[in-house]
Formats: C-alpha cells, structure tokens, sequence
C-alpha cells in the first residue's frame, strides 16, 4: 500500500458533501469502508429492454436519454412533480414520472443518459414509468457490461455510491491479500485486490460470481480464526482436574437411578468426564431435543466434580425453571443431597437454590453454603453472576438454555478465581450445523439425538379459525375430555395483558420478539388485534362456560415470585387442572400429568418456541396432544410455519428450517455482542461447506500461531469481521 490505503480518509478522494454523506447516511468513514460496500444487484446491459417493446406490468431496465423534463406543482396536494420524457437508442421515447421531483432534477435533466428501472403502467392511455430508480451514466461506463446498483438511502443515491467507489478505485492500490497462499491455491481463491475490484466493476457474471467467493471465504476465515482464538485462550487457562472416583457420589447416583441411561447419555457423559479429567477447562455445548435426557447428563458430570471436592452452579434463565431444576436435582438425587438431614446418605451434598427474589434471612443463608462449600451445587438465575458471590471453590459451571445468555454472561462465572471452572453449556434447541460453527464455534459440541424410553408420542394439529371458527369450542371439549381423564393442560398466551407491554419482566416471558416470523403476514387477522393475553383468557375460560367446574391457574412472570412457586408447585401436585401461561413454561419445566397444550395466537411464536412449549407434554406414559390455534389464513408464511410444526417432531429438522426463515444477520450478529457487523455476505444456509472448510484451516493457523503475530493480516481481519474490541480480548490473552 502506498497513500491510498483501505484506512484512508474518503473525503481528499470523493470531495467533502460526498464524504460527509456517506458517513452520515451509511456509516462509511474510510476507504474500506467503502470497498466493502458491495452492490446488491447487477444490471446486465445485454438483457436491457428497447422501449417499443415494453409491456404494461413488466419491471423494465431500459438506457435512454433524457430528452424533456418539467417541474410542476402537484395539483391535488402540496409538492412537485417532475415530468419527463426521455428517448432510447432506437428513437421510442417514453414518459417517467417523479414524485417529489425537486429531490431529483439535480441528476435529471435533458441530456443525461441514466439507466431507469421499474414497472410499466399507463397514463392517458400512454405507457409509463412511475417514480422509477435511475443511474445516471457517464463515457466510462458505455465499455460496462453490468451496472452495480448499491444500497442506498433518500438522501445517497446508488448513483452517487457508485462514482464514489470508481473515484477511490482509481486511485486505490491492491491490498496485502491476508489469506496465505496455501488457502488460496488449494481453494481457487481470486487474490483480495481483484476480488474488491470486480465485485464493483465486474466484465462478466464469471467476474461476480468469483469475487463474491473470494469475499465470502474472507468472512468465514474472519469469525472462525476469532472463534478459533477464543478457544485457545479459553483453553490456554489452567483448570483443576476431576477425574472419575470410585465409590464416590456418582457410582451411587448411577447405582440408584431407577431407569437405564440411553446409548447417548453414554456416549455424551463419557466425554464430558474424559474432558472434566484434564487440567484445561471444559467447554462443551450439548444440545439435544425436548426430554433427551440432558439433565441427568449435567447432574452426573456435577457429581464427578463433586467426587473431587469442588462445587458445581447451574445458570438457568427464569426464576420458575431454577426452582424446577433445584427440584428436579433433589428429587433425582434423593438421600444424596440431603446433607445435614436425617437419613442422608454417608457422602451426600447440598442443592442450594439462589435467586433475586429471595428474602433477606434466605439469601444470607444461601450466599454463606455456597462461600463456605457446604452447598455443593448452587442452582440459580443471573443473581449467580452478581461480584458479591462467592464460592469456595467451583468446579463447574452448566449454563442451562445458552440461547437465553450472552457470551459476556457465561463469560462473568468462567473468570472467576485463578482457575477456570470447567463449562457444560445445554441448550434444548437443536442448533443446525452452521449455526454451532459460527454461533457456539468455541465450544466442542455433543448432540443427543435418542430420546430416554418412557417417553410418550404427542399429536400435533392445527386449529384454523378463520377457515373454521366452530373449532374453538371443539378446543375447550377436548381439553375437559383430558381431564377427565385424570390428566392436565396448559394454555399459552403471547402476552400477560394489563398494562403490561414488551418490556416485562427478568423471566422474559413473553414470545421471542427478535424472531422475525411474529406477526410477518400483514393480511393475517390476528395481527390486526392485540395478542391474546393471559389476564384477559383466564377469567373467560370461567366465566363464559368453556371450562365449567375446572380448577384454573395463572403463571406469569409478572407474579410476585413466592406466588409464581406456589402456583406452579400447585400444578406439580395436580392441585389445578389448568394452567394459563405465558412461555415462562417454555423450557425445563417437567409435569409428567400434563398431557395437552393449547397455544393460543400460535403464529406469532417462532418455531423454536412452539417445539419447545410442546415439550411440556408427553412426558409420561399417557400420550400429549398439542393444540395450534390460530386465525392466520390458508396460503400465509404463518401458516406454512404452522403447517411445519404441526407436521414433524423432530426438532432438528424444524431448527433447520427456522434458519431458512430467519435474518441470518441476526444469527450471526448474536457472535458481535452488538458490535457493527463485517459480515455482508456470509450465508449460513448457502456457505455450509466454506464455513466449514474455513474452521479447519483457522483452527491449523492458530495452533501453529497462537496469537496471530505472523499474520498480521489475519489479525487484521479479524477485527475487521468482529471487531477490534474482539480481536483484542483474545489476541491479548494468547
């Protein structure tokens, strides 16, 4: 690089309007920047459209010269319009329109040759163009196959951005390519200079496809050698060793468990023990679908750490699925954590429960038996994270649900003391494979495919109110019908009602509101009322005759949090028939009675969340039944959603699919903690092989060079990726 280099300041080069609009509009402050704005579409001039042989409703692109233009007042309201004529090639001339013209005469005016795009319609019984997009052309573009059109905004135009990049290409040296040779050559790769080049100015679809490779290859390698630095300092921190002990707390757990562990409990828990033997610290991420048994997979690596004198936290995201879960552990573990009780077992511990809510007299008590050890396994919520809890030495952590945390929150228990704590992260999400190589890349991952025997079928159907309103009562019958089998049901609203609106509560109760699936159908019905709210169901189901005799409940997480124990403890000992809730139930909680689910507005959940709320059910030995009621019409996205829950159980096949739904932006910004992203290009679904062809290649890189300080430009590109706040965390520590 000489003067001009990718940090260079744009305005000496574009002029200082130009400059102060990029970074104004578009957050473009340098010469990078701009490079790395890449077109979002390509005009291919050979496929242009000669206006004689335009047709009313087609998108035309068309080249053509302005031979007229007007600027009038608008008669029917306030604003100009500017009125123009403008001539092809071949002589046929036609009319374009622009509202608010007076934002446009700057770059329309007789003379100008531009490239206009848009439908076809009529006016005055003359075809016309109405507020079509324009580029307006200079001599050097006539030897240009393709136009690159940008994103742009109202106030910077794809024209402007595209004679700003020609401006600084001219000018601009090729970059030191950062991706070492060996990985260009085996790969095929086109070197940086010529990829930043034809990605802009490209001579042939050749040239775009090659280009886009080569910078989608620079984004994979960007996030994998980050994720692959994270892991080395991760694993660069000393740990303390829990290898198996004979006879200790785990052989009697194993000795006393009333069921078999399945071939993938096996398998999962041998390596989680091999791993919690080494002096590095753990970091496994096991996912596995709704009631594959992870649980007992976390209690028995807890116990191994225990055997060896440490303690074990459980991080869960809800008050309610901490207090299930410290539940779940006693009963599971039974004489064994009954320490200091009558009738415990000779080696038994203590399950110590830890959350916000506490009172004063039991949080002391509770803070004391994890300061002083006499709690060997703390479960809580984010109160664990808090700097004024202390342990007198952790072991593990399990992170319950990791889809709920933040990096920086699993992060806050990792670092505490001079040892790391080893790290067993769960989640009941299945996670696609690209997602786990991005996303949760710095973890190893074990999946749990096989569900424990015992487990019973649940029938899926959809309820379609706007095709069927008469099924709503059918709803209520089947539910009286389920208990009168001696069985119990959950209804689930999308909101609690009230006065209550996003911002609820710390057991974020309410439907995923970053899944981009909600409400998507703007001609769905139920996206034209408020939501289905908690409050308002629960007194009608009694009032109004739909569950006559019925003992009802309400959970939500606005309860006070004594209230929301007792409430759910109540439905445990089948004290209530019902349980109107909102998705405070969704994950952890276990009520193996409870056979059907009811989910009230179900096109505005996501799919993770619909699989895992009818994951509630079907937990004992009765079958499950899951109701989707909704007015989403036949033919929506809404429904199709629907359609696909309805259609399988296997929740890995559904997270594939709510992968193809979702803004793969958001999955991937989930990594950036917020940072401005570098990834323009990257597409879990399409670059599956790249992503993971990438992950191997940076995982050599940094072992043969820990902190990257022979590639410079790999470091570089790192934080150009995900951040120098990122880069540095982890080069730092190496």
């Amino acid at each position: 690089m000489t003067e001009i280099d990718m940090l260079s300041a744009l305005e000496p080069i574009v002029g200082r309007r130009a400059a102060d609009l990029l970074s104004e509009q578009l957050d473009i402050a340098t010469v990078g920047d701009l490079v790395r704005h890449y077109p979002r579409r390509y005009v291919d001039r050979g496929k242009l459209t000669d206006i004689a042989g335009l047709e009313i409703g087609e998108h035309a692109t068309l080249v053509a010269q302005v031979e007229k233009a007007t600027l009038r007042d608008m008669r029917q309201r306030r604003g100009k319009l500017l009125n123009v004529v403008i001539r092809d090639e071949k002589g046929a001339t036609l009319d374009c329109t622009f509202f608010n013209g007076h934002k446009v005469n700057h770059y329309i005016h007789p003379g100008v040759r531009a490239v206009f795009s848009g439908k076809v319609g009529v006016f005055n019984k003359k075809l016309q163009l109405t507020h079509p997009q324009f580029e307006a052309l200079d001599e050097a573009d006539e030897v240009r196959p393709f136009l690159s059109v940008y994103p742009a905004t109202g106030k910077l135009g794809s024209q402007m951005i595209a004679r700003c990049v020609r401006q600084v290409l001219d000018v601009l040296d090729d970059p030191t390519d950062p991706l070492p040779p060996l990985v260009r050559n085996r790969e095929g790769l086109a070197e940086l200079g010529r990829a930043l080049r034809r990605i802009h100015v490209p001579e042939s679809e050749a040239d775009i496809h090659a280009a886009r490779n080569r910078l989608v290859w620079d984004e994979a390698m960007g996030v994998q050698l980050a994720l692959a630095l994270r892991r080395q300092a991760t694993g660069a921190r000393p740990a303390a060793a829990c290898p198996p002990k004979p006879g200790g707390l785990l052989d009697a757990f194993d000795a006393a468990l009333p069921f078999t562990l399945t071939a993938g409990q096996h398998a999962v828990g041998a390596e989680i023990s091999a791993d919690l033997a080494r002096e590095h610290p753990m970091n496994r991420l096991v996912q596995g679908d709704v009631g594959a048994g992870k649980t007992v997979i976390a209690l028995r690596a807890m116990l191994q750490v225990l055997d060896s004198g440490r303690q074990a936290a459980m991080l869960a995201p809800t008050e309610v699925l901490a207090a299930q879960h410290a539940r779940s552990l006693r009963a599971l573990l039974g004489p064994l954590a009954a320490a200091g009780e009558l009738g415990a077992a000779e080696q038994a511990t203590r399950v110590t429960l830890l959350t916000g809510s506490l009172g004063a007299k039991a949080r002391r008590q509770a803070l004391l038996d994890a300061q002083s050890g006499a709690a060997g396994i703390v479960v809580g919520t984010h109160a664990l994270i808090q700097e004024h809890v202390g342990f007198a030495d952790l072991g593990l952590v399990v992170v319950d649900e990791q889809h709920r945390f933040g990096v920086e929150q699993r992060d806050a228990l990792r670092g505490r003391g001079e040892q790391a704590p080893h790290m067993l992260v769960m989640t009941a999400t299945p996670i696609p494979r690209t997602v786990a190589m991005t996303v949760y890349g710095d973890l190893e991952v074990s999946a749990l495919k096989e569900l424990p025997r015992g487990r019973s079928p649940i029938a899926t159907s959809v309820v379609p109110l706007a095709e069927k309103p008469a099924w709503f009562a059918s709803v209520w019958r089947r539910v009286r019908e389920e208990v009168a089998a001696g069985h119990q049901v959950y209804v689930v609203c999308p909101r609690v009602g009230g006065d209550t609106a996003a911002k609820e509560d710390p057991d974020a109760d309410l439907v995923d509101l970053d899944d981009p699936d909600i409400g998507a159908d703007s001609d769905d019905v139920a996206s034209r009322r408020p939501p289905q709210a908690v409050l308002d169901v629960a007194p009608k189901l009694e009032g109004e005759g739909f569950l006559p005799g019925l003992r009802l409940g309400v959970l939500h997480g606005k309860l006070p949090p004594d209230e929301k124990d007792t409430v759910m403890r109540a439905f445990e000992r089948g004290e209530l028939d019902v349980l109107v809730a909102t998705t405070v139930i969704e994950v952890g909680v276990d009520v193996p009675n409870a056979t059907g689910i009811v989910i009230l507005d179900a096109e505005r959940f996501g799919l993770s969340q619909l699989h895992q709320l009818r994951g509630r059910v079907g937990r004992g030995s009765a079958p499950g039944v899951c109701l989707l009621v909704t007015e989403a019409p036949a033919g929506t996205t809404a429904r199709e959603r629907l359609d696909a829950v309805a259609g399988t159980t296997d929740g890995f096949e559904l997270a594939r699919l709510d992968l193809e739904l979702r803004r793969e932006g958001d999955v991937l910004g989930a990594m950036q903690s917020g940072r401005r992203s570098g990834l323009r290009l990257l597409s879990l679904l399409r670059h599956e092989e790249i992503i993971a062809k990438a992950q191997v290649y940076a995982g050599h890189i940094v072992a043969d060079d820990p902190g990257l300080r022979r590639h410079p430009g790999l470091a570089a590109l790192v934080g150009a990726t995900v951040g120098d706040e990122e880069r540095a965390a982890y080069l730092d520590k190496v």
